[in-house]
């Protein structure tokens, strides 16, 4: 069985009534990071206010039966290219497992290629090296943090929530503020210019918020600070989400752009912290593969195209389905050698115009694993069933909260479920072998910036920057870089235990840095010293190895490389063997 879903091309009064580019709809899609089904007022979240978000519920149609994998990089992988997370070699946050392959075609390109100007605003986590990043994936004007989030190990060195630098279409930049404010002055900023060019647009909007560690405006989590500094903070960046969607919605109203614009607001996994509060009455959080894990809202506001009023679509759709839904609602034909393994929702969202809607069956899992496990935390869905680990059954309209195991009862039901998982996994489990290298070489970048975020290691990797000022070196955290040489050439390759833009000796340690509103910051962290000796290198089928100077702040190797794949390995060792991962090498073709 091919898993595959054919795009069912454009169709009717889409096609029709936007013949000319100027007529095409805008598209705003709005994902925040960590927010989950019940972290709205409007789902009857007890505590939490979204005034802005409960007013775009009210005009929207609603997908209530929304499903996305239980964490972030995997959904972002899913929902920019309309295939399975693990198809796109996206099925982890780091490990190298959160790199889009580079034979992907993205939404940003798809749009591109239609004459939209196309903006990404905010988390990428689909890779920070060249041919993964979003301005090389089909979005022109972009600003993003590094990695999974603001102060990870990828991202601008003592980056916190507010006054950070981020990378503007590939150059790091300071900003002043909030980082869900940043990214939302950018995009609208974008907005106004194309609008100004009378061009249509496509802007993926994405936040880090509420994603941990938890910092808010103050004036954001002072409503919620009698639940604790946690909960007060995931509230806080939620009530500012909300305040920027109003915000911008103002804006796209104030300048003629909402009727025509296609407004989408969801989310990339379960509730991080709000289950404590209110999970809708779902089983289940981030990660899991219950419904709290992966059944996220999505709000779709399109005035001009007739979707407004408050209306609810309750059948079974996911992540897959963004890209062949927005493709079909904008009049895009999909690229030809593209297949989805998703299907435009355009029958769904318009009443009475799905007689014959198939009763599908999709699949998510949580992998976050080296290497992809056959049945771990997966979930197989249909209208009215989970399958659950390939063991449990539950009917989920009339067990919601997921109690009530009936695998014994319903035996045909399983076999049908499983049967399709088995030809599910049959036809990607191929796949999973394709490591993703980073580039070394290429002509339009000569120069790599490698961080341990991205290292292939047994079971984790310094992911933040605490974790490099702590100089974690525990067992299964150090691992290699993959990486393809492009070019043959002579390479050099500087080893760093601090990154470059703060230069500081390897063997030295960190003060601590500020503190920010909320929960402790990454860089409040003291930096612990490691008296590095040597350091080595392993790369082009050979072994190097250097004396640490004292005071140096890198050490440097020049070798001859020959294009194909390889590992990078890089170390630092003290005068007693001790062993730390060189936590970033810059790579640089000569």
């Amino acid at each position: 069985m091919k898993i595959w879903t054919l795009f069912w091309g454009v169709v009717g009064l889409a096609a029709a009534s936007l013949s000319a580019q100027s007529d095409r709809p805008n598209v705003v899609l709005v994902i925040t990071d960590d927010q989950g089904y019940g972290d709205l007022s409007c789902h009857g979240n007890p505590v939490l206010k979204t005034p802005h978000l409960d007013q775009l519920h009210s005009q929207s149609v609603r997908l209530t039966d929304y499903h996305v994998s239980p964490t972030c990089s995997p959904t972002r992988g899913a929902l920019l290219t309309g295939h399975w997370s693990n198809r796109t070699g996206v099925w982890h946050t780091i490990l190298g497992r959160s790199i889009i392959r580079d034979d992907e075609v993205t939404i940003g390109t798809m749009f591109q290629e239609a004459g939209y100007a196309t903006g990404m605003f905010g988390k990428w986590h689909l890779g920070d090296n060249y041919p993964y990043r979003p301005e090389d994936r089909g979005f022109q004007e972009t600003l993003r943090h590094g990695g999974g989030g603001v102060g990870q190990t990828s991202d601008y060195w003592d980056n916190a929530y507010f006054d950070g630098s981020y990378w503007h279409n590939g150059t790091p930049v300071p900003a002043k503020g909030f980082c869900t404010d940043v990214f939302f002055d950018y995009a609208q900023r974008f907005m106004k210019a194309c609008q100004a060019k009378k061009q249509p647009f496509f802007v993926y909007l994405c936040t880090n918020a509420p994603h941990g560690p938890m910092h808010a405006p103050v004036e954001s989590s002072r409503p919620y600070e009698s639940h604790g500094v946690g909960m007060a903070n995931f509230y806080g960046m939620i009530a500012n989400i909300d305040d920027n969607v109003g915000r911008l919605r103002r804006f796209l109203e104030d300048s003629g752009l909402a009727e025509n614009t296609i407004f989408i607001f969801t989310t990339d996994n379960g509730t991080a912290l709000g289950a404590r509060v209110f999970n809708m009455g779902m089983r289940g959080n981030k990660g899991s593969e219950y419904d709290g894990g992966h059944r996220v809202p999505f709000f779709l506001h399109w005035p001009e195209g007739g979707l407004t009023g408050g209306r609810d679509v309750a059948m079974l759709s996911a992540h897959v389905d963004v890209v062949p839904t927005l493709l079909d609602l904008c009049g895009i034909p999909a690229p030809a050698n593209v297949r989805f393994d998703g299907m435009s929702l355009r029958p769904l969202l318009f009443p009475g115009s799905a007689p014959d809607w198939p009763d599908r069956i999709l699949v998510t899992d949580s992998q976050r694993v080296r290497n992809p496990i056959k049945w771990r935390k997966s979930s197989v869905m249909t209208d009215q069933y989970r399958l659950i680990n390939g063991r449990e059954l539950y009917d989920i309209r009339q067990d919601p909260g997921q109690q009530s195991d009936i695998a014994a009862q319903k035996p045909e039901t399983v076999a049908r479920l499983r049967q399709f998982y088995e030809e599910w996994w049959a036809e990607l489990e191929p796949t999973f072998s394709r490591t993703v290298e980073l580039y070394l070489g290429h002509p339009q970048a000569l120069e790599a910036n490698l961080t341990c975020h991205d290292w292939i290691a047994d079971s984790s990797t310094p992911w933040n920057q605490r974790a490099i000022r702590n100089a974690e070196r525990r067992p299964g955290m150090t691992g290699f870089w993959a990486v393809k040489v492009i070019q043959a050439g002579e390479y050099l390759v500087e080893l760093r235990r601090w990154p470059q833009e703060i230069d500081h000796p390897i063997t030295a340690g960190l003060p601590a840095g500020t503190g920010v509103p909320g929960s402790s910051a990454f860089r409040e962290a003291p930096g612990r010293a490691f008296p590095a000796v040597t350091a080595s290198l392993t790369l082009g089928g050979r072994t190097l190895e250097e004396a640490v100077a004292p005071g140096a702040t890198s050490v440097v190797f020049r070798l001859r490389l020959l294009p194909g794949q390889d590992r990078l390995q890089a170390r630092f060792r003290d005068a007693d063997g001790n062993e730390m991962g060189a936590y970033y090498a810059y790579v640089k073709k000569l």
